[in-house]
């Protein structure tokens, strides 16, 4: 496996000084915010693509993901959503995830991580919205065939989608292999299912990993790894077990204030377990 971090935690950074810390770290990849301040694809054009690829380049960086969950741009973390009541809501979702696909293609990325659905309103009817998130998806899912990108849906806690069970399910809903999973080693630890088992469970849907500390209660709250109480070292031996050799980026949007320290702090811990596994 390859440890990325995500620019999603320098929103105070401009995009190339986020890749350039990122890089110095010692980080392999490196997580493109797709929203506002970064990467938002309605206000980043050419020229800047063309500044991103120099610099990841420069840095000897790849990128490990587009994360395309949020919409700060236009609305919040979870607004537009793939289940809004309007329409015109659910159909700037389906925009923005396009756009995001589009610029996957453009940038050299193989992959948009997206919401798995959205909150769910107080007595709606999960199946109607179920049907809703799939023919979104089914949508974009031509679009990312076209492209060769995978689309992968990210469970969350308290959203449509928040553990295995509910995943698979629903993606018997889908008929496309270019919609996977992002496997959030902290989002599944929250709903009490153990990451490290899953891993085996869902490997022929994992398409990308994030990875953040979860402390013992098990509420959602991003923590710097070896913080928390998350094993880590089962978690990558069943990585190593199942053959996955891409991706595991470290997502600590919480530590806006010093990103720098956080994801420094962050690849210390998860460095020395990869080294010892080997």
């Amino acid at each position: 496996m390859k440890l990325a971090f995500s620019t999603n935690a320098f929103k105070r950074y401009s995009l190339e000084d986020s890749i350039r810390e990122v890089g110095k770290i010692g980080y392999s990849g490196v997580e493109i915010l797709c929203d506002m301040p970064h990467a938002y694809p309605p206000t980043f054009d050419d020229t800047q693509v063309k500044s991103v690829k120099e610099t990841i380049t420069s840095c000897g960086l790849q990128i490990s993901n587009l994360n395309a969950f949020t919409l700060y741009a236009i609305g919040d973390v979870y607004h537009p959503s793939w289940i809004e009541d309007q329409e015109a809501l659910k159909e700037k979702r389906i925009q923005h995830t396009v756009n995001c696909i589009r610029l996957a293609k453009k940038i050299g990325a193989k992959n948009v991580s997206t919401e798995p659905g959205g909150p769910v309103p107080v007595n709606a009817n999960r199946y109607e919205l179920e049907k809703t998130f799939s023919d979104g998806l089914a949508r974009v899912a031509r679009i990312a065939e076209e492209e060769d990108v995978l689309v992968l849906v990210e469970p969350e806690p308290d959203l449509l989608i928040e553990n295995s069970h509910q995943f698979k399910k629903f993606m018997k809903t889908l008929s496309s292999n270019h919609i996977r999973l992002n496997f959030d080693i902290g989002h599944f630890f929250c709903v009490n299912e153990d990451p490290a088992e899953l891993v085996y469970e869902l490997s022929e849907s994992i398409g990308h990993f994030h990875l953040a500390d979860i402390a013992s209660d098990r509420v959602h709250n991003h923590l710097i790894p070896g913080r928390g109480s998350i094993d880590f070292c089962r978690v990558f031996d069943a990585m190593d077990n199942i053959g996955y050799d891409g991706f595991v980026t470290v997502e600590l949007y919480p530590y806006q204030e010093d990103p720098i320290q956080a994801a420094k702090e962050a690849y210390n811990y998860l460095d020395k377990i990869i080294r010892l596994s080997k």
